[in-house]
């Protein structure tokens, strides 16, 4: 049975970038490209990552793909014009690279091996082992970062006030 779920959301996700990419309307493309995340997200949870999958909802479903939604409403890109490029030198220089960058995916896939952080490898990836992780190996980092963070925050705010 768990076979029979990866497959479908492996197919669901494989299709769904596929009409990401060829899609002609780019409301069409976005949308796509949710239905790929969703469909990502239920593969994390196949892995027992739950967190990875909650966050990868919350964060690309949600914030990134709303993002993208007001820029292709705000700059109207229903022209295929606007989109596609039709220089035959444009197109063989993406395939290149696509190619490129698949040899890289699988070269990785190949020659990598996770880890086991946990004493159960099953409990990889959920919040527990995370939680211990973040905040016993990687406190001065997390804190580091979220100074950064507030840091950034801060400049922001300071850069946008208008003068009175």
């Amino acid at each position: 049975m768990e076979q029979v779920i990866f497959y479908g959301l492996a197919l669901i996700a494989i299709v769904g970038a596929l009409v990401t990419i060829f899609a002609r309307n780019a409301m069409y493309s976005v949308l796509a490209l949710v239905v790929t995340f969703f469909a990502m997200a239920g593969l994390y949870l196949q892995l027992n990552a739950e967190f990875v999958a909650f966050v990868h909802i919350i964060v690309y479903a949600g914030a990134i793909m709303v993002l993208f939604l007001f820029v292709v409403m705000m700059l109207n890109l229903n022209s295929v014009s606007s989109i596609v490029s039709n220089n035959a030198s444009v197109k063989w220089l993406a395939g290149l690279f696509g190619l490129a960058m698949a040899g890289i995916l699988g070269y990785g896939t190949y020659v990598t091996t996770l880890p086991a952080r946990g004493n159960n490898p099953a409990e990889n990836g959920t919040v527990k082992v995370l939680g211990k992780m973040l905040f016993n190996e990687y406190l001065l980092p997390f804190e580091l970062t979220s100074v950064l963070l507030i840091a950034t925050m801060v400049g922001v705010i300071v850069l946008t006030k208008k003068e009175e």
